[in-house]
């Protein structure tokens, strides 16, 4: 492959249009006589980037990159212009002639191993009895949807795919640099994926970077297996769905975001266009940056266990900063998009993901859950959600998500805004909250008390109530450390406590507290530790009982506030209050 002579140049140049090319990377608009959008090329927030359609060129006013349909793709695919001429011709249909010898680039060797596999896998995948095409036939696939994804099959065996390489006389080297083989310590190659079904991962172009593999039973381990990464195939920035997922995101303004290849494919069984699923790695900064050069707003679909709402927040925390409003599709707990479809319809599962409400609704009302009766619990609450806050760009809509937090929490929207400021100075944002919702220096005393006694004297824990006690403790490593001393106290009867054994259950402020309390001079009688578990509970009772009272008094206030059963509930907390100043200790007789 020789020098491309210029009249083909010219002509590839004059049938690519650059508005067409470019908006395979970045979403346009069109803007007077240019498109605008953000830039490929550096990250920023906003669009600096114009496309001239008349020119045919480009130009960004951030970093000053700038050139014709050539640069661009060299620029966007780290390719040489030999390289960016020949793919384009290709999607052109434009021939070019051989004028001297030479070899391709790298990047078009490794696309071109990797396109020979994708064959090979769609070949395997329609012989006779495939077993890859018996597994997807179990997931209620059909002809139309396995041709849609391109997906294949890898056979067992080890030297599938290494036999056909070299049958075609593509170098192993490249295969191993694509990814596909990998070396024998013997000596030779053999096939990376065997025995999986293979999900062929395209560029915004549509060429094959590399592949993902599912095993056919659950047993086999892992499950999902991806090729490595290569020059050409890098999982931090890839996504399964492209390029078909372009089109509809731009028509719908938003795309979806999905965790697995088979969650994608059953979102396209119920008629929703426009997911991508990242490549066996969580969301990146790059994935950010991908998502935000093409649109304004995601869709997150996530599982709706515990494990499912920590991804969505871990999720928000890389899409955020980039300028992206997001919403959160929640499933039942139980179900992915594969069984949630087939026992509820493909009508119900797009209504999932189209009336997504805001991540933001769920962050907070998450934070709520965990409880908002007591001064600290709303500290806790808005210290959880103001990290996120900080990190939404927009000033409008974070004072709106300001105002709604301090509402469901029932704190100050001024405190809540400066619990937001401080946490985007990596701060302690429940400290904005006033106390109200910070622990006093005697407050904590009280409880370090009751924790000091119980390691003392571990036989005094049945005077405790475990569960009504970890219900009132705000402070979190104090929490954590009382609930392992009293279960310590009572899996050890009368003897000592194992203080480092103990420690290794905890996290790093609990455990600092629990040596700071071992280390102590001091040591308490076992009638004074008694006291002190005695007077410490009666003041938790006693006030747990103020403070809902004064929650009770705040709500009567509110508009719309149902006077009878608000008096009703105070009159019992009063009753309440004097039952906790007459009730004995709890280890003591009645």
């Amino acid at each position: 492959m020789g020098r491309i002579p210029d009249e083909i140049v010219q002509q590839v140049r004059d049938r690519v249009d650059i508005v067409d090319l470019v908006g395979r990377f970045v979403s346009l608009k069109k803007s007077g006589h240019n498109h605008k959008g953000l830039c490929p090329f550096h990250s920023e927030k906003t669009p600096s980037f114009n496309v001239h359609s008349e020119r045919q060129s480009f130009y960004c006013f951030g970093c000053h990159a700038s050139g014709n349909v050539f640069t661009f793709l060299m620029n966007a695919e780290n390719l040489t212009f030999p390289e960016a001429v020949r793919s384009l011709a290709r999607e052109c249909g434009i021939e070019i002639p051989e004028t001297a010898s030479g070899e391709p680039g790298l990047a078009e060797r490794l696309r071109a191993a990797n396109e020979f596999a994708q064959a090979r896998y769609r070949a395997a995948l329609e012989v006779v009895d495939s077993p890859g095409a018996a597994y997807l036939k179990r997931r209620g696939l059909d002809a139309s949807l396995i041709e849609r994804f391109g997906l294949g099959f890898a056979p067992e065996g080890w030297d599938f795919l290494t036999r056909e390489l070299s049958a075609n006389k593509i170098s192993a080297e490249v295969a191993e640099r694509a990814g596909l083989l990998a070396t024998r310590t013997s000596g030779g190659h053999y096939d990376r994926l065997r025995g999986r079904v293979t999900f062929p991962i395209r560029d915004v172009r549509g060429h094959v970077i590399g592949f993902g593999g599912r095993a056919l039973s659950d047993d086999d381990q892992p499950k999902y297996l991806n090729t490595p990464e290569s020059p050409i195939f890098h999982k931090r920035e890839a996504f399964f769905g492209f390029p078909r997922a372009l089109e509809p995101i731009r028509r719908s303004g938003f795309a979806v975001v999905v965790e697995g290849y088979f969650d994608l494919i059953a979102l396209c069984r119920a008629g929703i266009e426009g997911c991508v699923a990242s490549c066996g790695t969580a969301l990146s900064e790059e994935h950010g940056r991908q998502l935000r050069r093409r649109t304004r707003e995601v869709v997150l679909q996530f599982d709706g266990d515990e494990a499912g709402q920590r991804a969505m927040q871990r999720s928000l925390e890389i899409l955020l900063p980039h300028g992206l409003r997001v919403r959160a599709a929640a499933l039942p707990a139980g179900d992915d998009p594969d069984s949630f479809l087939a026992r509820e319809g493909a009508e119900a599962l797009r209504e999932l993901v189209e009336q997504a409400p805001p991540a933001f609704d769920r962050v907070i009302a998450r934070a709520v859950a965990a409880g908002c009766a007591t001064p600290w619990q709303k500290a806790d609450a808005v210290g959880a959600v103001a990290p996120l806050l900080a990190l939404v760009s927009d000033r409008v809509e974070r004072a709106a998500l300001c105002d709604q937090l301090a509402l469901a929490v029932g704190a100050e929207a001024g405190d809540v805004t400066a619990a937001v400021r401080t946490a985007a100075r990596d701060g302690d944002a429940a400290g904005e909250i006033p106390l109200k919702a910070r622990v006093s220096s005697s407050d904590e005393r009280k409880l370090r008390g009751l924790a000091r006694s119980l390691l003392d004297h571990p036989v005094l824990a049945a005077r405790v109530p475990r569960d009504e006690v970890l219900a009132l403790v705000p402070v979190r490593a104090l929490n954590s450390l009382l609930a392992a001393l009293l279960d310590a106290a009572r899996a050890a009867g009368e003897s000592r406590l194992d203080v480092e054994q103990i420690a290794s259950s905890l996290e790093d402020d609990a455990r600092q507290l629990l040596h700071a309390l071992a280390v102590e001079e001091s040591q308490l009688d076992e009638g004074s530790a008694a006291r002190t578990i005695d007077d410490t509970l009666a003041w938790l009772r006693q006030r747990h009982v103020r403070e809902r009272q004064r929650e009770l008094t705040r709500q009567m206030r509110s508009e719309g506030a149902d006077m009878l059963s608000l008096l009703q509930e105070k009159q019992q907390q009063l009753e309440e209050r004097r039952t906790v100043h007459r009730q004995p200790p709890s280890g003591s007789a009645t």
